[in-house]
């Protein structure tokens, strides 16, 4: 006959506070005993899932399409006329709102690229070399026409803060396949010469969805991350014991109260826990051979978007879910002709390189590759003497995707004769969204989170619809 031996509360206490401390630390040690834990909420994907990663290459400012990628024979016949006002009448404009308008035709000429002789700017060499396998959009429209809300628009679908970012909802769907490393990471360089407009982090924010699906930022010099370093004295081994410790009171704290808060901070303290150690062996490129560096045209340490390009392809191999670089200072309200041939240069060859990189690592059939700025620009011309530029414009903006089941060497969609306004195969920023998740196996129009009392969704709920035409 056994006899029951009743533990006090400070034992049980004692016990299983050990017990947590022991998986909070296996967790630390050995993150993939806990790999569960870092999975999506959709389980089972109810469609066919081409891509496994997303990396979203931001040209902030607005690049202009009129001299990158839809060349207009009649707006250069039309140079230094008045835009005829059936195109602008009752419009919305940005800067040039009440003004005199004038046409200003394309500053650069276009060549035939690839065997699909797709039509590219002299500004875009490299990434001519790879017109076979990139799809573009010339029919591409947007809501808003000024810089934060037009890329809260782009990367939420909404133009207010608060909402999720892309990179949110899908780690949040989807989860990460990265042991050690944030699932949704965000870089960001600067073109030489001007003063670009800041970009908030706002922009990867998670919103309404738990705080653990926001974005990471890694920074392109200095240390990537601050406080990465441990203080001197401080071993790896002290420092894993203490986070368990802290981890094992979380863990209790959570079984009481079932705060979703409290398990983000546990995995944070995990997540921030392996970066010490995996962070600075990613972003240490030196190691990548003169071939690869020559490719990219980068060298270690640069913080140039080159080398923030070969570093999403690191992240994509180490299993992150959503890279998103921004590369700033495309605003060229003047100075076109001067600025534009600097930041073209400076994203052209590593654009291909990305791609021939993926390509060659068996990486391009499942990555979704996406080049964008948040809105075009004007046919227009805003300053009539001297170093003119373009205003900002939403009826009209031009972008390409690359890999992960998406037709290779298409242009898609057109604009009007002067390049005003998308007329054939018009799409919205809530189709390329719902193409973006139909492409990673989601359902976009039934992947959504409740928020005060409604289905909020990243594709919207205007009809969105998927962009089937690009699809392969």
């Amino acid at each position: 006959m056994s006899t029951f031996s009743p533990l006090t509360r400070r034992a049980i206490l004692s016990r299983t506070a050990q017990g947590l401390g022991g998986v909070a630390l296996a967790s630390l040690l050995q993150p993939q005993l806990l790999r569960a834990a870092s999975q999506g909420v959709l389980g089972r994907l109810p469609l066919p899932q081409k891509a496994k990663r997303v990396i979203w290459l931001t040209m902030a400012g607005g690049p202009s399409q009129l001299e990158l990628f839809d060349y207009k024979p009649k707006l250069a016949e039309m140079d230094g006329k008045p835009m005829p006002e059936s195109f602008t009448k009752g419009q919305q404009l940005a800067q040039l709102q009440g003004q005199k308008l004038v046409c200003k035709g394309p500053m650069f000429s276009f060549q035939k690229y690839g065997r699909c002789q797709m039509e590219l700017s002299e500004l875009l060499p490299h990434i001519g070399s790879v017109a076979d396998d990139i799809c573009l959009v010339r029919s591409m429209t947007t809501e808003a026409i000024n810089h934060d809300p037009a890329h809260m628009f782009m990367n939420t679908g909404a133009q207010i803060a608060g909402r999720p970012s892309m990179g949110a909802w899908v780690t949040y769907g989807l989860g990460s396949e990265a042991d050690d490393l944030p699932g949704f990471v965000v870089m960001m360089s600067t073109g030489k010469g001007r003063n670009p407009q800041p970009i908030a982090a706002r922009q990867w924010s998670s919103g309404f969805l738990p705080s653990k699906f926001q974005g990471v930022q890694l920074r392109s010099l200095g240390d990537p991350v601050l406080y990465l370093t441990s203080p001197s004295g401080v071993t790896r081994e002290r420092q894993g014991r203490d986070f368990a410790a802290i981890n094992s009171l979380n863990k209790q704290h959570a079984s009481l109260c079932d705060d979703p808060e409290i398990a983000t901070r546990i995995a944070q303290y995990e997540m921030a826990f392996q970066m010490q150690a995996s962070v600075p062996e990613l972003m240490d490129i030196s190691g990548e051979g003169a071939k690869t560096l020559e490719l990219y045209g980068c060298q270690p340490g640069d913080g140039s978007f080159a080398s923030n390009c070969l570093l999403a392809r690191r992240l994509a191999e180490r299993g992150t879910r959503f890279i998103q670089l921004y590369h700033r200072d495309w605003d060229h309200h003047s100075l076109l002709r001067e600025e534009l041939p600097l930041r073209a240069k400076e994203v052209d060859r590593a654009c291909a390189a990305l791609i021939k990189d993926l390509k060659q690592r068996g990486m391009f059939d499942d990555t979704l590759i996406v080049f964008s700025g948040e809105f075009g620009r004007t046919p227009m011309a805003q300053g009539n003497k001297g170093p003119v530029g373009r205003d900002h414009h939403n009826k009209a903006m031009s972008m390409w995707l690359a890999g992960a089941g998406i037709q290779r060497g298409v242009t898609f969609g057109s604009t009007d004769d002067l390049g005003y306004a998308a007329q054939e195969n018009i799409t919205t920023v809530h189709d390329l969204h719902a193409t973006m998740l139909h492409q990673l196996g989601i359902q976009h129009d039934a992947f959504s989170f409740k928020f005060q009392g409604l289905d909020a969704r990243l594709s919207g709920v205007e009809g969105a619809k998927v962009i089937k035409k690009i699809l392969a």
